[in-house]
């Protein structure tokens, strides 16, 4: 038994909770923030079977990609009198981290 937990974009998180129900897989979806925007998150955790790891990881991958998104960063904080005008930047975000870690006990109730 492993437990899958994947860090998905906001965005893909719905598609990607219905592509595991769809095939059976039960997920529970918890919201989180951080990185490098510090934008929404979804963590989706699940546990699998030893053998459906691979096939939870590929549902992962076709469900959550990543794209290029444009954003201002946050002005530094600046001395009085100074003038910082910041450029927007293209950034890439999506796509998903996912860790697999081993279960030792897995009951359902």
């Amino acid at each position: 038994m492993k437990l899958v937990v994947a860090i998905v974009h906001s965005e893909d998180a719905g598609a990607l909770v219905d592509a595991l129900l769809e095939k059976e897989f039960r997920a529970t979806r918890l919201s989180s923030s951080g990185g490098f925007l510090k934008q929404s998150n979804a963590t989706i955790i699940l546990g699998v079977d030893d053998a459906e790891v691979d096939e939870v990881v590929g549902i992962v991958r076709e469900n959550c990609t990543s794209r290029t998104q444009v954003v201002n960063p946050m002005p530094p904080i600046m001395e009085p009198g100074e003038f910082f005008m910041p450029y927007p930047l293209e950034v890439e975000v999506g796509g998903a981290t996912v860790f697999v870690l081993p279960v030792e006990r897995f009951e359902r109730l």
